[in-house]
């Protein structure tokens, strides 16, 4: 079989945001070389997977907690898989919790697997799409209203992944305590590139995405943190086999993966300081397409890397092109930019996390010059 070698991170700028926050260390890269063969990290096996010393998997978990201004992390199969956890371990069917309306399809697919009824905060709409906290102290009460009993638990999605809005986690956190109802906060988007603190966010339980945020490069894996409070319930282990947590199978990501997301971590916490260059570089990018006719959606001035654009003037172009809506990509991708999905040209995404300025400028050349050879 002939499988391609993938040259997007050598040879282009790569814009898409599901990749760029995942984009691993040369460093990283040499250290699961040697860890690509499966349950590579099992070699001394001490019977769970956050029990292992070697590599110093137990060290690492306990650095992250403190990282996330947590008590307890488990590494898991990905973010999804963190949410259901902790739905199937604090809910039973029938329960009703509720969730952002900006929230990704997984973690509706997560609450659905558990049995739950979810209601919905709904986000203002177009053109920002923000999520109002006090949405959901007033779902909160519709669901008292019709239960008797405040939901379950509540998920918000930090920062969302269609437009990158940044909610005010503290805010939902606090409505959240003052009803009863505990918080888990997806950062998918977040933790691994801006700084989060999940106890000073009012957070019960934290998801993260090791794929999307913290450089832990294509494998799938997640971490789930929670307090003290609900560590005990959240990582409660077998009746029968007393050293496996039960909601994570056992063990979860046994692979280079987990050595990934280890080797990256060093970074991960150092680049965390460097977010407000970050904003910066998003917001710098923003104001030149728009200043040509490509418009941002969601919150403005921007506060993450990742953009939801709209522009009619590159989709009146696509009805004239010989290459019709896949022009954009081809005309990106001779200037040496990949990320925007092809066949999109009137709205589409990009990411500029962990560019740096010259590289945020010839995007934005990129598009300016792509415009002045293309008129509609």
């Amino acid at each position: 079989m002939n499988i391609p070698v993938r040259d997007r991170e050598e040879d282009y700028v790569n814009v898409n945001p599901l990749q760029t926050g995942g984009r691993t260390y040369p460093d990283t890269r040499k250290t699961i070389t040697s860890y690509v063969d499966g349950y590579s990290v099992c070699d001394w096996c001490v019977g769970a997977l956050d029990k292992t010393d070697k590599p110093p998997i137990q060290e690492f978990l306990a650095d992250v907690s403190k990282f996330l201004g947590m008590d307890h992390t488990l590494p898991t199969n990905g973010c999804r898989e963190s949410k259901y956890a902790v739905m199937h371990a604090i809910t039973k069917p029938g329960d009703t919790i509720v969730v952002d309306g900006n929230a990704h399809y997984s973690t509706f697919v997560a609450a659905e697997r558990a049995g739950l009824k979810v209601l919905k905060v709904p986000s203002g709409g177009a053109p920002k799409y923000l999520i109002d906290p006090e949405g959901y102290r007033n779902v909160i009460e519709v669901v008292k209203h019709d239960t008797g009993t405040p939901p379950k638990l509540a998920v918000l999605t930090h920062v969302d992944g269609s437009y990158g809005n940044v909610v005010d986690a503290k805010q939902v956190g606090e409505i959240c305590r003052e009803n009863g109802t505990p918080l888990l906060l997806n950062t998918a988007y977040s933790s691994g590139r801006m700084p989060v603190d999940g106890k000073k966010l009012n957070a019960d339980f934290i998801a993260a995405s090791g794929h999307k945020s913290w450089a832990a490069g294509g494998g799938n894996i997640g971490l789930l943190s929670t307090t003290e409070e609900w560590g005990e319930k959240i990582f409660s282990h077998s009746k029968d086999y007393t050293i496996k947590p039960l909601e994570i199978l056992g063990c979860s990501t046994r692979g280079s993966a987990m050595v990934a997301l280890m080797a990256s971590y060093p970074y991960v916490k150092e680049r965390v300081k460097e977010w407000g260059r970050e904003v910066e570089n998003s917001r710098w990018l923003v104001e030149k397409l728009e200043d040509v006719g490509i418009n941002a959606l969601g919150e403005k001035p921007r506060n993450h890397d990742l953009t939801f654009f709209n522009s009619q003037t590159l989709f009146e172009i696509s009805e004239k092109h010989q290459k019709k809506r896949y022009f954009l990509y081809h005309e990106l991708k001779n200037r040496g930019i990949l990320g925007i999905k092809s066949g999109l040209t009137k709205n589409f995404k990009m990411s500029t996390f962990r560019l740096n300025r010259q590289q945020v400028e010839y995007v934005a050349w990129a598009f300016e010059d792509i415009m002045e050879k293309n008129p509609k």
